[in-house]
């Protein structure tokens, strides 16, 4: 049975919740609030969240993750194609075939732990990545990807008089659809598909939330702390860890169908390995284990592949122009080797810099910045009001020593 919320976790989920929803706001001026990139903040973030449980509770480390994405694409896909245009259909499917998948791979992996449970997820990964190319080119359409195309039946849907490939929708909004709204110099754009991916993130962290403070959730810790000794005392922990793989996995169908419903296009890239050590990347920066870890790793994770990748030489040099010339080419040989094109470098830096000093992740990091300005705060304080010796009444006489004591008054 789930623990009732507590305080602190209503305030995070509070705390949260205004921040995904003003996400278009507090980006825009850094140069992320196109809706394109705030959809990408919003799905991965759900990707990440989910390879959390497994990874942050139990300890296992999954190289295949991007084999449940990719199915979820796929099958979101499908169901677009033949039921309806409506992605509520295309998600719980997507959803259901992923957790099926999760449930086949996590029964054969989970017989082992450590670096053959990863090895053998890469693995079976690797083995989908490569059918999706071959064998199961009718279903998957190879290297072309599967799209939705006007000869779809959509056997739910009326039949499509335009000559327009339809788009996916919601309640009649489709998720292309974007408000432009003038705020402070800035235009500020409201997707349709960003706050639908914003609402699922925000209730998918719920979920985690409540799994993280179950007793689930503390067997799972248990199973991350020593399973050995778990299992010495005849509780059989198998069935919970391979729980929380097929949750992981419905996680990464969830949010490979959201990837389809924003763009309707579902290729094999997504099952690569690369696509795996991604949502990896992502949840060891932000914080494993930690709840707002996985989401903020993904964020960061995202921006540097966006808006650090566009960044060229014309652009680095405008930002130190004020400066000599000398100078100005100097930084700019200095600087751009780590923007634009090279922009996996300064990743990979700042993720090295991350696990040598701060290996609980930016969360951690947070952390410890908060502890020390309360320490701070608390010691100007007791420095602030020292305490004020009261002096002696006349019927008062200072404190004998005790016997024994020596006496270093003077007489």
């Amino acid at each position: 049975m789930l623990k009732t919320f507590r305080t602190s976790d209503r305030t995070l989920m509070v705390l949260f919740t205004i921040f995904v929803l003003a996400a278009p706001l507090i980006m825009a001026p850094l140069g992320a609030g196109y809706p394109d990139l705030m959809q990408r903040f919003a799905i991965y973030g759900i990707f990440a969240i989910g390879f959390n449980i497994l990874f942050g509770l139990t300890g296992y480390l999954s190289f295949g993750h991007a084999a449940f994405l990719g199915v979820g694409s796929y099958s979101a896909v499908w169901m677009l194609k033949l039921l309806s245009i409506n992605i509520v259909p295309a998600i719980i499917f997507a959803v259901v075939v992923s957790g099926l998948f999760a449930l086949l791979i996590g029964f054969i992996s989970l017989r082992r732990s450590g670096i053959y449970f990863s090895i053998l997820t890469l693995a079976f990964a690797q083995m989908s990545y490569n059918l999706a190319y071959s064998v199961l080119t009718p279903i998957t359409n190879g290297e072309t990807g599967l799209q939705l195309d006007l000869t779809d039946p959509r056997i739910l849907d009326t039949v499509n008089e335009t000559s327009q490939v339809a788009s996916p929708s919601f309640l009649g909004l489709e998720m292309g659809d974007t408000a432009v709204v003038q705020f402070l110099g800035m235009d500020l754009q409201f997707n349709v598909g960003f706050y639908i991916s914003a609402l699922i993130l925000i209730g998918m962290f719920y979920l985690s939330l409540r799994i993280f403070r179950s007793p689930f959730g503390m067997i799972l810790r248990a199973v991350k702390s020593n399973q050995t000794r778990l299992n010495y005392t005849g509780f059989n922990s198998r069935p919970y860890t391979l729980t929380a793989f097929v949750i992981s996995g419905m996680y990464a169908g969830l949010a490979g169908a959201l990837l389809v419903c924003m763009d309707p296009l579902a290729g094999a890239d997504r099952m690569q390995w690369t696509a795996s050590g991604e949502v990896v990347l992502m949840t060891i920066m932000g914080g494993a284990g930690t709840l707002i870890g996985p989401v903020l790793g993904a964020g960061i994770i995202k921006y540097f592949e966006n808006i650090f990748s566009r960044i060229n030489e014309s652009v680095v040099e405008g930002w130190f122009s004020a400066l000599p010339d000398g100078v100005t080419d100097f930084l700019t040989a200095v600087v751009s080797p780590f923007l634009g094109s090279g922009w996996h470098i300064s990743l990979g830096l700042i993720f090295m810099l991350v696990v040598i000093f701060l290996p609980g992740g930016l969360v951690e990091g947070a952390s410890r910045i908060m502890n020390l300005v309360r320490r701070l705060s608390q010691t100007r304080k007791t420095t602030s009001s020292p305490s004020v010796a009261r002096p002696l009444g006349d019927d008062e006489s200072p404190e004998e020593p005790p016997p024994g004591s020596v006496n270093t008054r003077e007489s």
